[in-house]
């Protein structure tokens, strides 16, 4: 499809054009991101309105799921403009499929709210709700984000992701646990690594993730997992 298309807006073109360059394409790339979201839009919708075929991009993740695609996603059905999706790597599904936490029924409510008040209110009413809740947070808010989980949700364990669908990405273990002794013991005669690998992620509590991520810089993108009650 990348190949196919006149137009790759993308997140970080740097990114992109590595991608496209591995696979020797040579589509056009413009950037499109939360701090050119309005009149690079409009630019789009210009190409769109014009009969070019226009993909989007993000560096991770899917598009339009906490990120501002979804505005050109929505400019772009009000005119009529066919919006395919492509299946792709989501933060949440990966989170999910890992976490060892029900996931029949689960609520994604993205970033929580900047201010201590509103975030705690957030939580108190996702709490209320009594099914899983899927949460992203950044570097800098998510040591006061788990404090918070923990005065509203008290001990739940929780499952802390960092950096899923990207190269570095990571579902930490209990800190201590044997996890090779646990990781056969559980897996054994399945003959599938990757189910071993799933059974290793197990959650903790948000005290003990602060502690954890206090042990050094805290870098990446995080998801948060918690359960129902």
């Amino acid at each position: 499809m990348l190949r196919e298309v006149d137009l790759v807006a993308c997140e970080d073109t740097r990114r992109t054009r590595a991608l496209l360059t591995h696979f020797d394409i040579h589509t056009r790339t413009v950037s499109y991101w939360e701090r050119n979201k309005l009149a690079r839009g409009r630019e789009l919708m210009r190409e769109l309105a014009d009969g070019r075929a226009v993909a989007l991009v993000t560096d991770a993740g899917t598009p339009a799921i906490s990120d501002p695609g979804f505005l050109l996603v929505r400019e772009a059905r009000a005119c009529g403009i066919p919006v395919v999706p492509v299946p792709g790597p989501s933060a949440v599904v990966a989170a999910l499929s890992a976490a060892g936490i029900p996931a029949d029924r689960f609520v994604f409510d993205g970033f929580p709210p900047v201010k201590p008040g509103r975030r705690a209110n957030r939580l108190k009413a996702l709490r209320e709700l009594e099914t899983t809740v899927v949460l992203y947070e950044s570097p800098h808010r998510v040591l006061a984000t788990l404090e918070a989980i923990g005065h509203v949700f008290g001990a739940a364990e929780i499952v802390v992701a960092r950096e899923l669908t990207k190269q570095f990405e990571e579902v930490p273990v209990r800190a201590g646990y044997p996890v090779g002794d646990w990781q056969v013991d559980l897996c054994a005669g399945t003959g599938d690594a990757a189910v071993g690998l799933v059974c290793a992620v197990h959650p903790d509590g948000p005290a003990a993730h602060i502690e954890r991520l206090k042990r050094a810089p805290v870098r990446g993108e995080f998801v948060l997992v918690i359960p129902g009650r």
